[in-house]
Order: C-alpha cells, then structure tokens, then sequence
C-alpha cells in the first residue's frame, strides 16, 4: 500500500510526475462517456471552500458541462454525514487520509475503497490587518502575542476537523520547542472552548469581518483570501494532506469520475497552485480495484 507517507521525489522528478498526472488525468476526462449535464454532489474540507466554489466549480461546469454542487464542513462531520446516511455524496475531499478509514471496510459500510492523496497545506496562523494586535506581529514571538488579554482567536473543533487536531498538536510541539510548559493551555483554553472553536468554513469570514484578531488556517486559506500570515518553524508545523475518493454507490458516478480528472488534470492543478496548494504526485491507498479503470490506470507510483 502507498500512502502520504512514501518517501519524497526530487523536485525534477515532481515536475515530471505532475506532468504525466496531468496528461493521463486530461485523457481520463476526454475518455469519458459524452453524455453531460450531469450534477455531482462533492462533499469537501472547509478549507478548500474558495477554491471550490470560487475556482474549481465553475471552471469544471464550464469544461464539461456537468454541475458541481459543492458542500463545505470538517473532514470529520462530512464523514459522519455520509456513515449516517446524512448526505448523499458522489466526492469526498478530505484534509487528512485518516479521515477516509471512517468509511472504509465493511464495518464502516464500505462507502469508499481507495483514496488518493494529492496536495498538501502547511499550518500558519492568519491575522486580520485591522486588528488592534496586527503591530505586535512583527515586533513580538508569535506565541506571545497569542497570549495577548483581549486576543479573539478562532480555531475548528478537533473532534469534527483535523485542523482543530493539528492546531492542538502545534501548540504542544511549540511548548516543546520553545521550552515554555502550559503553553497550549494558556493559549487555547479547554479543548472545547465555545469562545474560540468555530465551524471551519466561517473562520475566514470571521477573521475578514473582524469578529476575530487571529485563527489558525491552512496556507490555501490564507493564499486565497490573502490573508497575512504568521509562518511557523517547520520544525513544529503540521500540515493538511488532502485526499479525494469516490463515493461507492454515488449517485453520478460518471460525474464523479470526469471531477476527480478535471480536478487532478492541467486546468485543477493551475488554480490548485493558484490557492497556495503543494501539490503532490497522485498516490493511492487503499483497495484501487474498487477504482474504476480509468483512475486505476493514472495513478503514480505502486499500489495495491
């Protein structure tokens, strides 16, 4: 099995990889059948919303004549949603693998059977220009502005989202780093803090309409709605790996397997990189017999 986790490819070798991505990805899309105008339902990572529904949606319905209907929340809660029979999907677009293991295997109902992982986004914290803290960004150590009396600080719940769970392993790892014990507490508060831990796909809006000073985002958020940003030491910073799988038994399979192309072809990876996504070689994990055959065959690297 391949995974997030394979060993890296040299930057010439990215290059080429993401090259020949594009190529089979586009002749996956062409290979289609013709028949259009369909819907496909993409359940996807709240931090993806503004290249979602800004970017990725309108340039695929405009390509293929399909129509994406886009819906935003935590990796966790879109997982539960559709094990629950909540919510029909054809996509789902998560921000961490492990999400995926949620719907995979017959105790979980075997919604998905393979994944495949395709970007990541560093952890940074964005701050609104107009806050009254906004100065003390360049003059102080990040972790002691956090900690400023009065500091609005907007952060996901990580029991829904995994960037509520990266965020709580950044501050230990900082409180480690910079030999400052009780850090994350002082800084977060409870684990579940009504004042800070909000809906992901509302941090943004929250953070530009000034009900928040500062929160914790992925690069693509704060890439897309340049957003200012606090870079953290890579030493200590997690970063989203974001995956895409079918939806077994979706409702638009058709759909959903010219998305996945168009998403991973030449025109998704332009606006993906335009969003501040790293974008990876394509990788699957898990059972990719449950693929159909024109993504089995694209993929890079082994698999099982």
């Amino acid at each position: 099995m391949s995974g997030p986790h394979a060993p890296c490819p040299t930057p010439r070798g990215l290059r080429l990889a993401l090259a020949a991505a594009a190529v089979l990805f586009a002749s996956a899309l062409a290979a289609a059948p013709a028949r259009a105008g369909g819907d496909v339902a993409v359940l996807y990572a709240g931090s993806l919303v503004n290249l979602m529904e800004g970017a990725v949606g309108p340039a695929f319905d405009r390509a293929s004549g399909d129509h994406f209907r886009g819906y935003a929340g935590g990796s966790k809660l879109l997982a539960n949603e559709i094990s629950g029979h909540l919510r029909r999907a054809d996509v789902f677009l998560s921000a961490a693998p492990s999400v995926n293991a949620r719907l995979m295997g017959r105790r979980r109902g075997n919604w998905i059977g393979a994944y495949i992982t395709f970007a990541r986004s560093p952890l940074v914290i964005g701050y609104n220009p107009h806050s009254r803290f906004a100065a003390l960004w360049r003059s102080r150590p990040w972790y002691a502005v956090l900690q400023q009396p009065g500091m609005r600080l907007g952060r996901t719940d990580p029991r829904l989202d995994p960037k509520g769970v990266l965020t709580i392993e950044l501050m230990r790892r900082a409180a480690a780093y910079y030999h400052l014990p009780g850090l994350a507490r002082r800084v977060l508060g409870p684990r579940e803090n009504p004042a800070q831990v909000l809906p992901e796909e509302t941090l943004v809006g929250r953070l530009q309409s000034g009900q928040l000073d500062a929160g914790f985002f992925y690069t693509t958020e704060t890439a897309a709605a340049q957003i200012p940003a606090v870079q953290l030491p890579s030493a200590i910073t997690p970063e989203a790996l974001y995956t895409i799988a079918l939806v077994r038994h979706a409702p638009h399979p058709r759909a959903a397997v010219a998305f996945i192309a168009f998403l991973l072809g030449p025109e998704g990876q332009r606006l993906m990189r335009a969003h501040g996504l790293k974008l990876l070689p394509p990788m699957a994990s898990g059972d990719t017999r449950t693929l159909p055959a024109a993504l089995r065959r694209l993929l890079h690297g082994p698999h099982t």
